[in-house]
């Protein structure tokens, strides 16, 4: 175990130190204008190697994804019972802006980030994929918790919070801070978990 243990954490920081010298050379260069082959070079692996912790390109950018679908299933699986999903999400959504995590944080210093995204329709496309991904799988996690409708409940807190997301960026694009994101977090996931509707009802957990 111990040594299954030291192999994952030498893969994880492998893994790590590819994606953070492709996103320097994107945020460098552009998104495009970077060769997978250049990557390899400049992380001092092999182009294989790139390709075993990164099937796609556009994932060595968005590599917290993991992370991320993780957390949020296990908000939705281990919530209390008195919790509905909804806002299960919005409460480790507020907490993860709170700390500055980049998968809900919105602040300035990631302005160079939104703009490469918004540069590249690669990019856009694939994030708009591992948003369906994200709800997919919050829509398993809720199905396993008994929450009614939970591919209609996942679709309207994803579209919530979308708004709020989208919203933000646009913020920081232009210049200005979000100030108010977290506040907005709160007010409109909690509007969807008000709706008269029995997809948004307190889940029955065992």
């Amino acid at each position: 175990m111990e040594q299954q243990g030291r192999r994952e954490r030498k893969k994880a920081a492998v893994r790590t130190h590819i994606s953070d010298i492709a996103t320097a050379l994107f945020l460098e260069h552009g998104f495009d204008e970077v060769s997978v082959s250049q990557i390899a070079e400049a992380a001092d692996v092999a182009r294989p190697t790139v390709f075993a912790h990164f099937p796609r390109k556009e994932d060595l950018l968005f590599d917290r994804y993991p992370e991320t679908e993780a957390m949020f299933v296990a908000a939705v699986r281990d919530r209390p019972a008195t919790t509905s999903a909804i806002r299960a999400i919005s409460d480790l959504l507020v907490e993860l802006a709170e700390a500055g995590h980049p998968a809900a944080a919105m602040r300035p210093r990631f302005a160079s980030f939104w703009r490469l995204v918004a540069g590249s329709r690669a990019l856009q496309a694939r994030a708009r994929e591992l948003a369906e991904m994200l709800e997919d799988a919050v829509a398993a996690a809720m199905a396993a918790t008994n929450v009614d409708q939970p591919r209609l409940t996942a679709a309207l807190t994803a579209a919530a919070y979308r708004t709020v997301h989208l919203e933000s960026i646009r913020q920081i694009l232009a210049g200005d801070t979000p100030t108010d994101h977290v506040a907005r977090i709160r007010a409109t996931l909690a509007l969807v978990d008000e709706l008269p509707s029995s997809a948004t009802r307190h889940a029955k957990l065992p």
